[in-house]
């Protein structure tokens, strides 16, 4: 997932994920919502657009059962030319080898 992610191949990286997964993110609400892969695609087109450069580095994962907890920093450069460096913990929740439950933690 994060090589599709770091690679800019989103529609190999929403393949990852079931045809509808559940999305915990600061920037998505405060709420879990259901996003299909196609709204998945475009979100991360979003975020590239924004910050084109923007790349994932792992820095541990855990795996336990069916879940996976994964933290990273999340390094770019901003509009303006600010640089991006966050640090964010997502625990992935899997289901017949797909990602059904994604939930993202930052200080946003």
């Amino acid at each position: 997932m994060f090589e599709h992610f770091n690679n800019h191949a989103w529609d190999s990286m929403a393949l990852m994920y079931a045809d509808t997964a559940t999305f915990l993110d600061p920037t998505l609400g405060d709420n879990p919502i259901r996003r299909t892969r196609t709204q998945t695609v475009a979100t991360y087109k979003s975020l590239q657009h924004t910050i084109p450069d923007v790349h994932d580095s792992l820095t541990h994962v855990f795996a336990c059962g069916n879940k996976a907890v994964v933290e990273f920093i999340s390094t770019g450069t901003l509009p303006g030319g600010g640089k991006l460096y966050l640090p964010i913990c997502t625990v992935l929740t899997f289901e017949n080898g797909l990602i059904i439950k994604d939930a993202t933690y930052y200080d946003n």
